[in-house]
């Protein structure tokens, strides 16, 4: 609780001391620009809209027998949090949604949130992403790096049938355009076939069952490109590249910080990136009966953070969303004029064809089980077996 309370307190002043200066430089978020002479206020509203997830205590015990409070090592996971958060925003309501303090949201918006509420039957708590780090060598209170982040993201994707999404994490810092549209077309869903997220294990147990034929469809796209931009400090090389990013309007930010430190970089103004600090703990908030949501907490509402470009760790993670292919097009239209065309030195590559000497591409697919799931959970007891055949799946 002492801890607690300083981090408050840190965050507090922190918000106070970092009131954005005057200058006529653009300030660039998620793909908008900004001038702060002009329209301060649609900035900060740009970015209050975005969801913020912070270190929680009091909720149930991850495991069973776990830890009942993220503080001092979820960072990473809420910043990879933030990042999906954003994109199911891009999703359902669009980027140019924004968010009023007790203002009537949309269902999808409530819907969204409850996909990240501190319960292990949502499917991306954190209890989801601390137990499915198990099987990417993370232990359960153990702080994750952008990458091992990445990875749970996209095995837990599978399980959620509603949000839909095709999540490619690149490999050796190369993006393969035929792997991405191999995995992002796929057959048809019906829109009835979309159960609650908020209930992972009895829709990630079930058979996605396929009404609408075999007519195919584009998979929305969450594209992350884990890096490394240096050996102990950042390249000044990949500096531009790397804020080039933030300006495509396909852009999620990026995962990042210092050692042990995580930060979810929203965008840049100048030499400084913007960020959202998940370094505040807040008490556990559950849905309330009629599905809604007490959402003022999960909504940064002072100025955002600014830090020094060349005080970033080198290890990041970038992450792009296209709903649709001509969204992906684009982007690689943008990779190849913005930043692998001007630079000596490429932040990552692009390549149209599956590297001949890389193992065979295959898209990730939901494991097979033996029950369909549809029954209705009716005990605790019930709830917790199908949670251990899941995690034995998940290994």
């Amino acid at each position: 609780s002492v801890l607690s309370r300083y981090e408050n307190q840190i965050t507090i002043l922190s918000d106070y001391l970092e009131e954005f200066p005057e200058t006529d430089e653009p300030v660039w978020i998620l793909g908008r620009q900004h001038h702060l002479n002009t329209d301060k206020s649609k900035l900060l509203l740009d970015v209050s809209a975005r969801l913020w997830f912070t270190y929680r205590r009091k909720f149930s015990p991850i495991g069973g027998t776990g830890p009942s409070s993220d503080a001092g090592w979820g960072c990473m996971l809420r910043c990879g949090q933030m990042m999906l958060a954003q994109a199911l925003i891009c999703r359902h309501l669009g980027r140019d949604w924004q968010w009023e303090k007790h203002k009537k949201q949309p269902e999808e918006y409530h819907r969204i949130l409850r996909c990240f509420l501190d319960r292990k039957d949502c499917c991306y708590s954190i209890h989801q992403m601390a137990q499915m780090g198990v099987g990417e060598g993370k232990s359960i209170g153990e702080w994750f790096g952008p990458n091992t982040v990445a990875q749970v993201l996209k095995k837990l994707a599978l399980f959620d049938e509603w949000n839909s999404l095709a999540v490619y994490v690149s490999m050796d810092n190369t993006v393969v355009i035929e792997d991405i549209k191999k995995m992002c077309w796929c057959p048809g869903q019906s829109s009835s076939v979309a159960h609650s997220s908020a209930h992972l294990h009895r829709g990630a147990l079930g058979q996605n069952k396929n009404t609408a034929g075999l007519c195919p469809a584009w998979k929305p796209l969450l594209l992350i490109i884990p890096l490394r931009l240096g050996i102990n400090h950042i390249n000044p090389v990949y500096i531009d590249a790397f804020k080039e990013c933030f300006k495509m309007p396909q852009s999620l930010g990026a995962l990042g910080g210092k050692p042990n430190n995580a930060y979810y970089f929203i965008g840049f103004l100048g030499n400084e990136l913007i960020y959202l600090d998940p370094h505040t703990t807040q008490s556990f908030v559950d849905s309330e009966e009629n599905g809604t949501v007490d959402d003022e907490s999960f909504h940064c509402q002072q100025a955002p953070h600014r830090m020094k470009i060349m005080n970033l760790d080198p290890s990041v993670a970038l992450g792009f969303f296209c709903k649709e292919e001509c969204d992906f097009d684009n982007w690689c239209s943008l990779v190849q004029k913005e930043i692998l065309k001007q630079q000596s030195l490429r932040m990552f590559e692009l390549v149209q064809k599956h590297p001949p000497h890389w193992p065979p591409f295959i898209p990730p697919s939901k494991p097979e089980v033996t029950t369909t799931g549809a029954e209705l959970i009716e005990s605790t007891d019930k709830l917790f077996e199908l949670e251990e055949e899941f995690e034995i799946l998940s290994v």
